[in-house]
């Protein structure tokens, strides 16, 4: 039986942004400053009380983003401001734009995850595979390549994918090892089993639900382990980590280690963490919860 070490970290926070930060939070507003653009955004995590915001920093506020009763929503800008401009990370550079849905193409959360990805592989010092799934775009795959990976950016999306050639150009990266696939991830993955190709490090986001390429259906109850059970079969003999990371509302980050005890541990012993990623708020030091993650990781 494994003898696998479980740290369980409660936090972890995305405190080490100069482009970004989330001036405020209230009423299930959040306000965030992207650089030098001032966004206005629901996020329904934010069930306190703090004021009004769009009456306490309207002179401030650059665009807000109203939900409709019938779904989505719509951007509504107070000022002129740019179709898409840069926000930068640590020598990362990411396109943002306003998008339908509320987004703006980047979750500045996963930082600690960027932040992870980077050393682990830099301390590797042999050459290291990724395969990045539901991989948007590309926040992770453009961390990776910068540490000197060599990138599979998998996602069923072509406007993400194209999106993240964007991100990678803006980064001064067009030259470095990463291949773009427009796929369901999937099929992609048993494509790779019976190619044996490997990788020694896999990172995944995926969504609730969705669609791949063809119109194949995802659901994360349904799917979740399947596709980790056989993504450990593309896992090289010397696997760096593997990386969950989930928006799904319900779902535990002890879930998600639950997983990657059954699957990938039982192949490969290795240290496990899983908690909550979290963007501290500025007016009062509360924390954003943003979601949760699960990683495997090897001893190295």
């Amino acid at each position: 039986m494994c003898t696998n070490v479980i740290e369980v970290i409660n936090v972890l926070l995305a405190n080490e942004w100069q482009d970004y930060e989330i001036i405020d939070a209230s009423c299930g507003q959040k306000l965030e400053r992207w650089k030098d653009i001032y966004l206005l955004r629901p996020d329904p995590q934010i069930v306190w009380d703090n004021g009004d915001l769009l009456e306490k920093y309207h002179s401030m506020i650059d665009a807000v983003y109203y939900r409709s009763n019938k779904g989505g929503g719509h951007w509504e800008n107070l000022k002129n401001i740019p179709g898409s401009w840069n926000v930068n990370y640590k020598g990362l550079t990411f396109n943002i734009k306003q998008m339908g849905f509320k987004h703006t193409g980047l979750f500045p959360e996963q930082a600690v995850n960027w932040d992870f990805m980077i050393n682990k592989i830099k301390k590797a010092k042999r050459p290291i595979k990724v395969l990045n799934l539901f991989a948007y775009t590309g926040g992770a795959s453009v961390a990776c390549l910068s540490a000197g990976a060599s990138v599979t950016h998998v996602d069923s999306s072509r406007g993400m994918v194209d999106w993240c050639k964007e991100n990678v150009k803006s980064s001064g990266m067009e030259d470095y090892p990463i291949r773009y696939l427009v796929d369901d991830v999937v099929k992609f993955v048993q494509r790779e089993i019976r190619r044996g190709n490997k990788y020694d490090a896999i990172i995944m986001d995926p969504p609730s639900y969705g669609r791949g390429a063809n119109g194949e259906v995802w659901d994360i109850e349904k799917n979740l382990n399947y596709l980790i059970q056989i993504c450990c079969e593309i896992l090289s003999d010397k696997p760096l980590f593997f990386l969950i990371n989930s928006y799904t509302t319900g779902l535990s980050a002890t879930v998600l280690s639950n997983i990657l005890r059954m699957t990938v541990n039982k192949i490969n012993e290795g240290v496990i963490t899983c908690g909550e990623i979290g963007i501290p708020i500025k007016e009062n030091d509360l924390v954003l919860p943003c979601g949760i993650y699960g990683r495997w990781e090897n001893n190295e």
